[in-house]
């Protein structure tokens, strides 16, 4: 066993929450190791949010060659794949460039604590490592739940075989509507799988306000995507050729047959396995997210959790914000988290998006509110692209005009949603969003509309 020297700061996960830890250490002036057990980059870069939409972005441009009548079926699927991978690996050979140009120790394998202090690293050709620390965040990230009566494997797919099938397939019924499901599913849809949607509540993409997902409900069932809601699953039963999955709906009991079922019910943290966290004295709840403070410390001052194995949504963006206030916490530095503004992104078509409080929080919490609307079909952008579907919502404080959220379904509902989240960030007011000068013709112009009618209703409010 080598024993190497002791490290400022040990981060074990190399996820977008782990190696943005690693590089923010670093750049403290912190002696830093990273341990990861399979790719740098971690679930995020591999199998999850690069991968799909990689795939996501293919199967659009694929509908749009299909319409001009420009494809060949089966090829467009591989060649999508062979394109997901070129920026796989793209991805992870910046992320490794990032953390080598900083400094930081990579270390390759499973990382297992010993006690509070040290770590050993075993790795099944080079052997076991031993490091000592004085900080560690840990940043294992999450993996798919698997549903008991229908376990991982032959036709059952989590969302990691989904995105690394080498065909498309003829029928998919996926289990679960919540984002990864619609995503997924549509992509799969417009590649022309047969694809059925089954979720367990009252409508898909639960959550969001209906009025927010009755567009993209619209475009699914335009992809020619079956949805069932209220579908409770109980088994399944697989065969050569593929899965006959029973559900039940209203206490009547159905068949979906497919080629393969996608389970897309959830993620559940890496907290339990070889880590040794019981052992070295920090508690788990029976969830398996960490319990910690605002500077992201868990119950041992020293060891600090960031990203899916907390508290809050399983986003990678959250994570890497979590891990900048956790490097610079160990650097002495007074950051806390501050969930306010964590946009919520689903990349279907049209793209959904949420940030703060909306209508229905406002309304449950008796803040008094105004709503600013804009319409995508009046924008003359948005029209040029063909993007007539959608809308921005403002929903700003009655009294003050402060932005306290918003919500935008529509044509790169992804990249508005950052102008929002730093108004809710920076205490802006409708009316400073309204009088900041945005180029046209653009579909930021959407958002400036959205805030004057929600800062002239503030001025109409105001004079009661």
């Amino acid at each position: 066993m080598i024993h190497l020297e002791t490290v400022d700061t040990l981060v074990i996960g190399s996820g977008p929450g782990g190696y943005v830890a690693a590089l923010r250490s670093a750049h403290l002036g912190m002696k830093t190791a990273i341990v990861e057990r399979d790719q740098l980059g971690g679930v995020c870069t591999h199998v999850g949010c690069i991968p799909s939409k990689a795939l996501i972005a293919e199967a659009e441009r694929f509908k749009l060659r299909a319409q001009l009548g420009d494809f060949q079926e089966g090829g467009s699927f591989k060649e999508a794949q062979a394109f997901k991978k070129a920026v796989v690996e793209k991805q992870a050979g910046g992320v490794q460039f990032l953390l080598k140009s900083a400094g930081v120790t990579i270390l390759e394998g499973e990382a297992s604590l010993i006690d509070q202090y040290t770590a050993v690293i075993q790795h099944s050709e080079k052997g076991e490592k031993r490091i000592s620390f004085k900080h560690l965040i840990l940043a294992t990230g999450s993996r798919p739940i698997e549903i008991k009566s229908l376990p991982f494997g032959g036709h059952i797919l989590s969302s990691t075989e989904a995105l690394s099938l080498p065909e498309i397939p003829k029928s998919l019924v996926v289990v679960g509507g919540g984002y990864i499901g619609v995503e997924l599913g549509q992509m799969f849809a417009r590649f022309g799988t047969k694809v059925t949607i089954l979720e367990g509540g009252n409508q898909v993409l639960p959550g969001f306000e209906s009025e927010l997902v009755s567009p993209v409900v619209r475009q699914l069932k335009g992809d020619k995507i079956t949805i069932i809601t209220g579908a409770n699953v109980t088994d399944a039963e697989q065969h050569i050729s593929g899965i006959d999955l029973h559900y039940e709906k209203q206490k009547e009991s159905y068949t979906v047959k497919a080629e393969y079922a996608l389970i897309t019910v959830g993620r559940k943290p890496n907290t339990d396995g070889t880590l040794g966290l019981d052992s070295i004295g920090l508690s788990i709840p029976p969830h398996g997210r960490i319990e910690i403070d605002e500077q992201c410390r868990t119950s041992i001052p020293h060891i600090y959790a960031i990203g899916d194995i907390t508290e809050g949504p399983a986003l990678a963006h959250k994570a890497s914000y979590e891990a900048k206030v956790a490097a610079e916490a160990i650097a002495g530095k007074p950051s806390m988290i501050d969930y306010k503004a964590i946009p919520l992104v689903v990349f279907s078509s049209p793209e959904l998006t949420s940030v703060g409080l909306s209508e229905t929080d406002c309304k449950q919490q008796s803040i008094p509110t105004v709503i600013g609307k804009s319409m995508f079909y009046i924008n003359g952008r948005a029209l040029a692209l063909k993007e007539p579907e959608g809308f921005v919502k403002v929903v700003a404080h009655a009294e003050s005009g402060l932005i306290l959220g918003a919500q935008i379904v529509g044509a790169e509902a992804s990249t508005l949603i950052s102008e929002l989240s730093l108004s809710i960030e920076i205490g802006a007011t409708a009316e400073d969003l309204a009088m900041t000068i945005h180029p046209h013709p653009t579909l930021g112009e959407i958002i400036m509309e959205a805030a004057e009618m929600a800062s002239q209703k503030v001025e109409k409010y105001l004079a009661r």
